[in-house]
């Protein structure tokens, strides 16, 4: 009978070539965790547990589709954000933990700021991860979230289904004008919107340049802030005033959207590091005058 000892094996050969020995533990854990059930805690406190043979089997497959470079949130079809489950596929991008810590800037400035309930534009919503988390926190926001991807749509709703929250979900393009689909204001708007460079693309690992969405990824290399402009000038007319403009952002291009907001006049422009000390979040907020009045 095959061990938990004897899959960390198979897998840390398996995966050498694919994922450095950190990385391919904790895609081990995961994976016996969610075939097996059990807590983590178990799996590394009896590694000499054995394992039945449909584990054992369903272990093996997930180890072949591993070595194709497929990402293992897809094989399992599920992921964790924000304490919350989604589902994920290829249509849509597999949700990182430093858009955690975007959804937890907003969730934090709401009450620091003590911000009137009103409403939350998410655009580019891909699983719809920020806005469900944010929904789920901020019960009180109205949440509407564009995507141009009609399946990442689907299963974004399916995803706002699973976490039982009343989302608005609209198929658009913020590239062309949405004004007149989303036509009330918002208190905040947020965005993880496509920011990877081609040379960008050359860095990245095969699992993300072969499986996930390329139109939720890249941009142009000679116009990479292209979705940042196109949010920004959308911002200035459809924020609130006084509302927040969140962004997360390429961290090569920090300080250029730090001054493209500037740019465009809005106040109190922040950037923010992640937890691995890199540029990953910028928030802008709408100004007291002019197109605010």
């Amino acid at each position: 009978m095959k061990t938990i000892r004897d899959v960390f094996v198979e897998y840390k050969a398996g995966l050498a070539q694919l994922y450095d020995s950190q990385e391919a533990e904790a895609i081990t854990l995961l994976a016996v965790t969610e075939t097996t059930g059990f807590s983590k805690a178990k799996v590394k406190a009896f590694p000499e547990l054995e394992l039945s043979p449909l584990h054992a089997d369903t272990l093996e497959d997930i180890l072949s589709q591993l070595k194709t470079g497929k990402p293992l949130q897809y094989i399992l079809g599920t992921t964790e954000f924000y304490g919350l489950p989604f589902k994920v596929n290829p249509s849509v991008l597999i949700p990182r933990p430093e858009t955690e810590e975007l959804v937890e800037w907003v969730i934090n400035s709401v009450g620091s700021l003590q911000l009137a309930a009103g409403s939350i534009l998410d655009i580019g919503t891909g699983s719809g991860c920020i806005a469900i988390s944010l929904k789920k926190n901020l019960p009180a926001f109205k949440v509407t979230a564009i995507d141009i991807s009609a399946a990442a749509l689907q299963t974004a709703r399916e995803n706002a289904k699973l976490n039982q929250v009343e989302i608005d979900f609209i198929n658009a393009d913020i590239l062309n004008s949405i004004a007149e689909i989303v036509n009330h204001k918002s208190e905040i708007i947020i965005s993880n919107p496509p920011y990877v460079t081609l040379h960008d693309k050359t860095q990245m690992h095969a699992n993300v340049n072969d499986f996930e969405p390329h139109t939720a990824l890249f941009v142009p290399e000679d116009d990479p802030l292209l979705f940042y402009k196109a949010i920004a000038d959308f911002a200035l007319e459809n924020l609130a005033r006084g509302g927040l403009l969140f962004f997360e952002i390429n961290e090569s291009y920090g300080n250029e959207v730090v001054q493209l907001l500037n740019d465009k006049k809005f106040n109190n422009v922040e950037l923010r590091k992640d937890l691995s000390g890199r540029d990953r979040m910028v928030l802008g907020c709408a100004g007291t005058g002019g197109l605010y009045e």
